[in-house]
């Protein structure tokens, strides 16, 4: 077993050398095939197996490595056939050839799956049970070794690749997430936009038309302004007109409902305590005053996703949805009595309505709540010249519980 040891020192270091060239292989076949072609000249008379013999069975048991890449389990059965003869016989393996053996399984154990790779240690496995000897047993260990160790670098392999797939599919998933939520948030923010600069252009035609005794410059000022707004107004419906169009293949054509505003909030209460079959609570603090229409849909579309993650995570909590109208801002909390948070919170919905949030300057924070449950928690600016009550006379009132 010295020799076996230093003609694998031998091929290591050839490998090694020439690990980057393409005929690798063709190189280690060619190297272990001269060194059985040697061991196998040298034998002499030693035993009781002939020259020519010795020698095509030496030549078998190791040229066919230079097949290996292309042909591993052809190449594989052809060596490990040769050695069975060569062990049937009596006669002890040549070392290359044994050499060539752990190449081939462990190149069958890492290229295929161990239902193909493991009938092939059969003929050891019967040798070293039928004759107890420990080169038998040393032969089986290694060719067991082989197999298992391609198996484990193959099994590692693929779960590198799997687990790279998994965070590539993850970060795609939430990409598109955060598109499709901005998106959203560029179809409502062109409705609330195109509103006011339709209002700007109006306002500006109508003061040039019913104002008496208006300068002529003054009148060519307020039809520039008219001008400018409508211009502004098709610019931004060519950029950002295109993200209205509904894609859902189930309607027939692009959404034209009015967008939902802190009105709405006691519909979407009732429909979250109809679905849910729990508790679900409006609840309004401080002096309500008119808001600003993207500061309402922003802070309706925050309530409407936080009750959807209670139904989803928290199923047949109760929930409360508090308004709380302070000098500077509005301050909106939605929680529940569930079990708590799961995870760190960086979900699509919580970024989308952290999305939401930044885009009127305010801040959201999610968390456990300090009674139990989970809380969302969002400060939305407001003017400091905005007062009074809702636009429209619409007023939001708490809601009775159930």
């Amino acid at each position: 077993m010295s020799q076996a040891r230093e003609l694998a020192d031998r091929v290591v270091l050839a490998t090694r050398r020439i690990g980057g060239a393409r005929d690798a292989m063709l190189v280690a076949a060619a190297v272990l095939a001269l060194l059985a072609v040697v061991e196998a000249g040298g034998r002499g008379d030693q035993t009781g197996m002939d020259l020519g013999t010795a020698l095509l069975l030496s030549l078998w048991a190791t040229l066919p490595l230079m097949f290996l890449t292309a042909h591993p389990v052809a190449v594989a059965l052809a060596i490990t056939i040769a050695n069975a003869i060569i062990l049937g016989g009596s006669e002890p393996p040549f070392s290359a050839g044994v050499l060539a053996e752990l190449l081939a399984l462990y190149w069958l154990g890492r290229t295929r799956s161990r239902k193909i790779a493991f009938p092939f240690l059969l003929p050891f496995v019967l040798y070293a049970l039928g004759r107890p000897d420990p080169g038998f047993t040393l032969l089986l260990l290694l060719t067991a070794g082989a197999v298992l160790l391609g198996a484990a670098i193959r099994d590692r392999g693929k779960a590198v690749a799997s687990a790279a797939a998994s965070r590539a599919t993850a970060d795609t998933l939430l990409e598109h997430a955060a598109r499709g939520e901005r998106a959203r948030i560029a179809r409502e923010l062109h409705d609330v936009v195109a509103h006011h600069i339709s209002m700007i252009a109006v306002q500006a035609e109508t003061a040039r038309l019913t104002t008496p005794g208006m300068p002529p410059d003054g009148a060519k000022r307020l039809l520039a302004i008219g001008d400018t707004a409508r211009t502004a107004l098709t610019e931004m419906r060519r950029l950002l007109g295109v993200l209205r169009e509904d894609v859902s293949p189930l309607d027939s054509g692009p959404v034209r409902a009015p967008q939902p505003g802190l009105a709405e909030l006691n519909a979407l209460v009732d429909e979250a305590r109809a679905s849910g079959g729990a508790g679900t609570r409006l609840i309004v603090q401080g002096k309500v005053m008119p808001l600003d229409p993207g500061v309402q849909l922003t802070a309706y579309r925050i309530v409407q996703e936080a009750l959807t993650n209670a139904r989803r995570h928290a199923p047949g909590a109760a929930v409360d949805v508090e308004l709380d109208y302070t000098a500077s801002a509005l301050l909106v909390r939605v929680r529940d009595n569930g079990p708590g948070p799961e995870s760190s919170g960086d979900g699509h919905g919580l970024l989308g309505m952290r999305e939401r949030a930044a885009m009127v300057g305010g801040t959201l924070t999610v968390g456990r709540s300090p009674g139990g449950g989970f809380l969302v928690e969002t400060v939305l600016p407001i003017p400091a010249d905005e007062t009074g009550l809702l636009p429209g006379g619409g007023a939001v009132t708490p809601a009775e519980e159930p």
